[in-house]
């Protein structure tokens, strides 16, 4: 065979590897694109780009809910066309986190993106669409290999210091990096012009947009406001875990949290007012708990309660006027202790559950 012939039959065979690679499949009865590979995203972004359509970028990682939805939803509105990303980052989680357990819902959430679509394509008042999801193996998003969840690993990540290292990263070392890592690869692959986070996760707001500022990512964050529960409960893909006995205990947070709010709006500014409340309600429930039989009870730890600067989130002592604070709380939900017969536990068996909740002091002077 010629140098000629070897030649052309390697291009026709890079071009046949590189179509089966960017072959979309599609979601049953919607348009909706699913792309597994980065070669089919920037296939399908190119034209996009070229003829001035807005793209709006939702990232999750699956176990999907309202909350979520909310933020599509804003996307919608707001571009014309939406991409979800659903992908479990193992960059997230620590070396004894729920990575296993973590829950994953595909038929159940392209499902329910197909319903959405067909929302918005019956009410008209959107400017777009969900175009794509794109759902990606681990070995196309770390394509040197994975470099493991622990600390002192060594591979390519992005940090974000030291706004990711206070609050969940004192307690998670290893999860902003992880976070920071992922979204800067979603958001070079799929170049959006806007990207969709809910407010619940607050500092991950904070770190996301520190990062797109340090490294002049040519993208808009977007935060929406939390989506809840009508008892308070902040939606979360975790809350699955909960089961129905501690999911009635687990609005403390969010009940401590409102106790504080309310000595903000009765115009206390001191951390020790501020917090005392909050930490009053938190140890109120839990000494409620504790006088209940094993076979009744629930129990959590606090992890922290914190009054913070809302541009670093360092702690502050006095909330400034001109500025306001966040307020925000983690606790770990202990598994029940004594399981009654038959009791739903929640998602695999009801492990131990971390929930983190936070409400956002607005300024109160101009």
């Amino acid at each position: 065979m010629s140098p000629q012939a070897s030649l052309s039959r390697l291009v026709s065979r890079s071009a046949a590897i590189r179509s089966l690679r960017t072959a979309a499949e599609t979601i049953p009865s919607t348009s909706i694109k699913v792309l597994r590979v980065v070669d089919a995203v920037r296939q399908w972004r190119k034209p996009h780009m070229a003829n001035m359509r807005s793209v709006g970028l939702v990232p999750t990682m699956g176990a999907l809910h309202e909350g979520h939805f909310s933020l599509i939803r804003a996307a919608a509105r707001e571009n014309h066309h939406v991409v979800v990303s659903i992908y479990v980052n193992p960059a997230q989680f620590g070396i004894s986190e729920d990575l296993a357990s973590y829950p994953v819902t595909w038929d159940t959430d392209v499902a329910a993106l197909a319903r959405l679509d067909r929302e918005f394509a019956d009410d008209g008042a959107n400017l777009g669409r969900i175009s794509a999801v794109f759902a990606p193996p681990t070995s196309e998003m770390y394509p040197s290999g994975f470099p493991g969840q622990e600390i002192d690993s060594k591979g390519s990540f992005v940090t974000i210091t030291p706004v990711g290292e206070v609050l969940e990263g004192a307690s998670r070392p290893t999860f902003f990096r992880g976070v920071a890592t992922v979204c800067m690869k979603l958001f070079n692959i799929v170049q959006p012009d806007r990207v969709y986070f809910g407010q619940k996760d607050v500092q991950q707001t904070v770190v996301i947009k520190r990062m797109v500022r340090d490294f002049m990512v040519p993208t808009d964050v977007v935060v929406c406001p939390t989506t809840r529960e009508p008892d308070g409960l902040a939606l979360s893909s975790r809350n699955v875990y909960l089961g129905p006995r501690r999911r009635r205990v687990a609005v403390v947070l969010s009940k401590a949290l409102r106790a504080a709010q309310e000595q903000y709006d009765n115009e206390k500014l001191d951390r020790k007012d501020i917090l005392g409340a909050a930490n009053q309600v938190t140890e109120n429930v839990l000494q409620e708990q504790m006088e209940l039989p094993p076979s009744q009870r629930v129990t959590y730890e606090v992890d922290y309660i914190s009054l913070a600067d809302p541009d670093t989130l360092q702690e502050i002592e006095s909330v400034d006027p001109t500025k306001g604070a966040v307020l925000s709380g983690a606790i770990k939900m202990k598994p029940v202790e004594e399981p009654q017969e038959g009791e739903d536990l929640g998602h695999s068996g009801g492990p131990a559950v971390r929930l983190i909740d936070n409400i956002i002091l607005a300024p109160k002077v101009e």
